[in-house]
């Protein structure tokens, strides 16, 4: 049942550094395309404070956030939900503060990053609380590296709707919806974690 994400253990002290600067005291944090469930599981650790929710589209990766949240012996990491950007106008939770969403846009069509912003939206509007995505991005005047321009056309030869967004329409998307980059954080592997919040 347990799924492995190699780049989990190696990305998650990294992103937990971001996170303690960038996630409210407390409240409920929701993880978009949790995936595995290893960031789950480390981050509800990391974090007592915050109740931590899981979700996938995937049902694979449901099974196997429940097998990681088994060993678990925490009190903050809910039962997975599952959650579909692309396809879901209307996200069946509420009493969100933070929303992260880690390795997600650059494998999945467009339409399910237009619909993590529609869903942050109905959720994070107008409080001034964080919309967290680590992940490749491209970045209009920083030359990209020569490992994420392979990376992205091996993706691409894979699914002609996947592929490293760029920055700038990230920033163009956000806006339509109410939000601003706040933040940009530069992270191993020629990753950035960008940040958005509605005021």
């Amino acid at each position: 049942m347990k799924k492995h994400a190699p780049a989990t253990l190696r990305n998650r002290e990294a992103i937990a550094e971001v996170l303690e600067k960038e996630l409210p005291p407390s409240g409920r944090v929701l993880e978009v395309a949790s995936g595995s469930g290893e960031h789950a599981v480390f981050f509800a650790g990391r974090f007592p404070q915050l109740e931590w929710q899981p979700s996938d589209f995937d049902r694979e990766a449901i099974a196997s956030i429940l097998a990681y949240r088994s060993d678990y012996d925490g009190t903050n990491l809910p039962m997975p939900m599952v959650l579909d950007t692309q396809t879901e106008s209307e996200w069946e939770i509420m009493g969100v503060d933070a929303i992260v969403c880690i390795n997600m846009l650059h494998i999945a069509p467009w339409a399910a990053t237009e619909g993590l912003f529609r869903g942050a939206a109905q959720l994070l509007s107008g409080r001034n609380l964080p919309l967290i995505l680590y992940g490749p991005y491209f970045e209009q005047d920083v030359e990209a590296t020569p490992s994420n321009k392979a990376f992205d056309e091996g993706l691409r030869a894979r699914n002609p709707e996947w592929g490293i967004r760029n920055a700038e329409d990230l920033g163009k998307l956000a806006s339509t919806h109410g939000f601003a980059r706040t933040a940009r954080y530069e992270m191993p592997a020629n990753n950035l974690t960008l940040v958005f919040r509605s005021a």
